[in-house]
């Protein structure tokens, strides 16, 4: 069953009175992977109500009281698993509608936390110091703070963090200039998946005017160059989108546990050290955060059943800035469908063969009532969503029109939480006198499960040369040479890596042989890494093995750990060590890694 009217996934009643600003103080102890400190809620009556519902997780409550200190009962409901607990607080008298109330709340978090994670020095590139960093995207910032965590609401928010020298403390907030201790505010709206910290003995460079990268000494140098264009990708995403309204756009690079690509944190996007390719390969990733200060942290998606509004906004979005950064018109063009090209392969993997095509998560808008959020997590809402506002841009007129559709959207949403009847409403109304939009199947599009109903005419000749390539790898009797991919990107080498994972195995010797001629096999670049290795496993290439176990132990990006475990998995006799190796290492996990692999290599069955 749904936990409340407007949200699966949250117990909280926005409806009836909404969270609207968050003072929080908060002490860091590392000895006890412990947050100590009070939240102090600013919250307006909308309807008339006599309690406040809030969502907790594993959180100890020491005390609730008014602000000026009136101490106020509360019940904490028992745990549904991976969903917290129902946070109840009768109020002393009925609150009116435009009432404003404070009230602050004492409590501690858990050292199991599933926002958080405490790494041991030896995790970390220094192996002196401890860190701490938060994941609270979709629903663990209750982990964090008693809250309404629900991306229906939005709040302001103001922090004081106190953490023992030598530690630098960061927050999704503009840092302020206290020597004692570090304050932030964030006075932006935010929803309560945003809010993040990150505590760590830390060094930063400047990027730009409005931008710093942060990370340990030992990665410093290498972020700041693989980074260095973030002020010309701002730009890029203000021309299409317009002004950025956070201020400042600084980057973390992590430790290798973060589970994700990049996380889109206001004011400070966390990402993962597997972008630090040494050849500004991966800059779409960074892109991709930055066309979220619009969708995704401007206009949000309402519950995490819409979330394509989110991810394909951005996906979209990303790929249409990428393109704007190439001069040429015609190569623009062709570069921003070579992107599309890749994602229709990841799709298409997901779709077919991961999920299955009668999946019901393989729809755009997901039915989330007794479904996590973190288990319908797949590339679905940002592949499939992008490509449906492709497909809705070339049926409409192209760029030319749509782009001011989409700065029409931005405008009109922005600071506010919507749904999908809200999008479509607002597209059928900018677009009520173009007679094609009569033509679009909203029920298939939105509510199917499978493939999209119809791909774009998107061009090909970017995967032209993967082609030849492919009938070439294919035809074990031709004589394979690194001349053959001397003029390949590596973008052109992912894509055409990902078509051989999307055929059968090749035999082991022309899969080796073609690795040492193509040098793909000494690569540095992750995303390469990660689809040769998939590769090997699939030819069963046991001399692989203990290199594919390393390199899912020495980073936790879901993208390349899942699918590995699987194909893992799938190897019958390599099975058991698979789990073994797991196991071991589920310790060194952030939350959301090890509760996903779990599911993925079938130990909670």
């Amino acid at each position: 069953m749904a936990l409340s009217p407007l949200d699966p996934s949250s117990y909280s009643r926005p409806e009836l009175a909404v969270v609207k600003h968050i003072d929080l103080k908060l002490n860091v102890d590392f000895e006890k992977k412990q947050l100590t400190g009070e939240a102090l809620l600013t919250v307006n009556v909308i309807n008339s109500i006599e309690q406040l519902i809030l969502d907790s997780s594993n959180l100890t409550i020491e005390s609730i009281e008014t602000e000026d200190g009136k101490s106020l009962n509360f019940t904490l409901a028992d745990a549904v698993p991976n969903y917290g607990s129902k946070l109840t607080i009768p109020l002393p008298e009925p609150a009116t509608a435009n009432q404003n109330l404070k009230i602050r709340i004492k409590y501690k978090t858990s050292p199991s936390a599933t926002a958080l994670q405490w790494l041991e020095p030896t995790q970390t590139s220094g192996k002196k110091y401890p860190y701490m960093f938060s994941q609270c995207q979709p629903i663990h910032a209750r982990s964090i703070l008693p809250c309404q965590d629900s991306p229906a609401v939005k709040f302001t928010y103001n922090a004081e963090v106190t953490a023992p020298e030598p530690f630098t403390v960061l927050m999704s907030a503009i840092k302020g200039n206290s020597s004692e201790k570090a304050t932030f505010r964030q006075p932006v709206p935010i929803p309560s998946y945003l809010l993040a910290i990150a505590v760590a003995v830390l060094e930063s460079r400047e990027l730009g005017p409005r931008s710093h990268v942060w990370s340990e000494k030992e990665e410093i140098d290498r972020s700041a160059w693989e980074f260095a264009d973030t002020e010309k990708y701002l730009q890029a995403a203000e021309r299409l989108c317009g002004p950025y309204q956070w201020t400042q756009y600084d980057l973390l690079v992590l430790p290798p546990s973060f589970p994700y690509g990049g996380m889109e944190n206001p004011c400070l996007t966390f990402v993962t050290p597997t972008l630090l390719a040494g050849d500004r390969s991966q800059a779409d990733v960074i892109v991709h955060e930055i066309m979220h200060s619009w969708t995704g942290n401007l206009v949000t998606n309402r519950n995490f059943e819409h979330f394509w509004l989110n991810e394909g906004f951005t996906v979209f979005l990303e790929r249409k800035v990428g393109a704007s950064l190439i001069a040429d018109k015609e190569e623009a063009h062709r570069s921003r469908d070579f992107s599309s090209l890749l994602g229709l392969q990841e799709l298409t993997e997901t779709v077919k063969l991961e999920l299955g095509e009668s999946n019901p998560l393989t729809s755009l808008v997901v039915d989330l009532v007794g479904v996590h959020p973190d288990d319908a997590f797949s590339t679905v809402p940002y592949e499939k969503g992008s490509l449906f506002l492709r497909y809705l841009e070339d049926l409409l007129g192209g760029s030319e029109v749509f782009d001011d559709f989409l700065r029409s959207y931005l405008d009109k949403f922005q600071r506010q939480s919507i749904d999908t009847d809200q999008f479509k409403a607002y597209l059928l109304d900018y677009f009520k006198d173009n007679e094609a939009m009569k033509g679009v199947d909203w029920t298939t599009w939105l509510h199917k499960s499978g493939m999209p109903p119809v791909i774009p005419a998107y061009d090909t000749s970017m995967t032209k040369d993967v082609t030849v390539l492919l009938a070439k790898v294919n035809d074990t009797s031709s004589t394979l040479e690194y001349s053959n991919v001397l003029t390949f990107t590596p973008q052109q080498m992912i894509n055409f890596l990902q078509a051989l994972i999307d055929q059968d195995p090749l035999p082991l010797d022309r899969l080796r042989n073609m690795g040492k001629k193509y040098n793909i096999d000494t690569s540095k670049n992750s995303e390469i890494v990660y689809r040769w290795l998939r590769l090997c496993i699939r030819s069963r290439d046991e001399s692989k093995l203990s290199e594919a176990l390393q390199f899912v132990n020495n980073q936790g990006r879901m993208k390349y750990v899942r699918p590995i475990y699987r194909d893992l998995y799938n190897w019958e006799a390599v099975r058991e060590r698979a789990i073994e190796n797991f196991l071991k290492n589920e310790a060194n996990m952030m939350h959301v890694s090890a509760y996903t692999l779990r599911k993925d290599l079938h130990l909670n069955e």
